[in-house]
């Protein structure tokens, strides 16, 4: 019995909108990037899936994940370095609070 599409698009939806929603709501940094984290991630679910239904015997799908995972942890690296050097200028890591660092 195979599983049907909607089985992953549906968790998959459900994760993307959580991490639009973190995305717009939170004003700490730290969460700001988790949640972008959660819609990469979805993303990268729908590549594995759509490549899975579209072309059972191929891979290019999981080989983009693949690079879209690495990509992600670089980017996260980047991304938490760059909060550690906020946190150290300002000893906050609220969105709301960057603007002190203009002057």
């Amino acid at each position: 019995m195979e599983i049907k599409l909607l089985y992953y698009l549906i968790p998959s939806l459900i994760m993307f909108c959580c991490g639009v929603y973190g995305f717009l709501t939170r004003k700490n940094m730290i969460a700001i990037l988790i949640s972008l984290e959660l819609m990469l991630n979805s993303i990268d679910i729908n590549f594995v899936v759509f490549n899975r239904y579209l072309y059972p015997d191929g891979h290019e799908g999981m080989f983009f994940t693949l690079f879209a995972i690495a990509i992600a942890a670089a980017e996260t690296a980047l991304a938490i370095a760059i909060i550690i050097n906020l946190y150290r200028a300002t000893k906050n890591i609220d969105v709301r609070d960057t603007n002190k660092l203009k002057g």
